[in-house]
């Protein structure tokens, strides 16, 4: 029989091969199920101190065997689930357990969260993962129904995204120095992100040739290798092209990636944790708020995208949201600028 380790390894194999999911994702559901295991394991325990020794965080190979390992992640790498550890004691157990799961065990599992003192929005995503997890199981005919099917997911607390004054984009997009090659690369990388609303895992995956200049759009790869075609405006094409051509002038541009538009210092294609470091520089450059990250340059584009009049269906397309209710939320930032603008502008307000 096969251990539970090779049945999480399979439901990983699932998301990537079949379900084409990111790196990212397929890290985060592996942790989960991580999680999930080491409390069956462990009747609740903390899994970095389970007592079967096959799920302990400090060790390496307990990653591995629960297929706990999405390889790469830095938004461009491969994903592939890590393989079990043979001789595990955990594995027939694991097995075992897993499939005997009951709603009753997944409502134990979530009052065990709750005492770690979770946010709902991280319970609802371990939830998911067990939904997705099990669903897979009922599907491949390795358990007669879903334990998590009856079972609701937590309402979450509303959180509107924060977003960038016009002001503050205009300050934060001039503070690179375009001069040079990292500084034109790092000016080009911000004006796409604010330009298309893309993100930042599609910013990286973008090449060269997706860029039509003369067309100005551009072919980005969403979730679930989803392509879409986006507008972008010309003062991020004029920053790309500029960045191309001192990138083209520069004596180590041979040995350069040729295919990725862009990339690090050593000529390979950029990582979203780069992105992300060259933000938190630009953002200490101007005084800007440090918790930025670039996936508000998102918020931002949408929020004055539907400030500015554009309706939300056309924003859902430029977004790539796959359902326009992960759109709307961006209405509740238009509504209170409204309100705004009311309170100024009316007699009887």
């Amino acid at each position: 029989m096969n251990s539970g380790n090779d049945l999480i390894a399979e439901f990983l194999d699932y998301l990537r091969y079949e379900r084409h999911f990111s790196p990212h994702t397929g890290k985060c559901y592996a942790a989960d199920l991580h999680q999930f295991c080491g409390f069956l394991l462990d009747r609740g325990g903390d899994p970095s101190t389970a007592t079967s020794g096959a799920l302990s965080h400090g060790d390496s190979s307990s990653a591995g065997a629960i297929g706990a390992g999405y390889a790469g992640g830095n938004g461009g790498g491969v994903a592939t689930a890590a393989p079990p550890v043979a001789g595990t004691q955990a594995g027939p157990a694991l097995r075992t357990k897993v499939l005997a799961v009951d709603t009753n065990k997944v409502r134990e599992f979530l009052g065990y969260l709750a005492g770690l003192d979770y946010s709902k929005a991280t319970v609802a995503r371990k939830l998911a993962t067990l939904r997705s997890f099990y669903k897979f199981c009922v599907k491949r005919g390795y358990k007669d129904a879903n334990p998590v099917a009856p079972i609701r997911t937590p309402k979450q607390d509303k959180r509107l995204p924060k977003f960038l004054e016009v002001n503050q984009v205009k300050a934060l997009l001039d503070a690179p120095n375009d001069g040079t090659l990292l500084g034109s690369r790092d000016r080009a990388m911000l004006e796409t992100l604010y330009s298309t609303g893309i993100r930042v895992s599609e910013l990286v995956g973008l090449n060269i040739d997706d860029v039509d200049f003369l067309g100005e759009a551009v072919i980005v790869r969403g979730k679930g290798r989803k392509e879409r075609v986006t507008p972008i405006g010309p003062t991020a094409l004029t920053a790309i092209r500029k960045y191309i051509e001192l990138r083209q002038r520069d004596s180590r541009s041979p040995g350069f990636d040729q295919q990725a538009l862009f990339v690090n210092k050593h000529g390979q294609r950029l990582s979203t944790r780069s992105v992300r470091r060259k933000l938190d520089k630009y953002l200490l450059q101007v005084g800007l708020d440090p918790d930025i990250s670039p996936h508000t340059l998102r918020h931002t584009f949408a929020t004055h995208m539907l400030n500015a009049g554009a309706d939300l269906r056309s924003v859902q397309e430029l977004l790539g949201h796959q359902s326009i209710s992960t759109t709307q939320i961006y209405t509740h930032l238009t509504t209170n600028r409204l309100k705004e603008v009311y309170d100024q502008a009316h007699p009887r307000s």
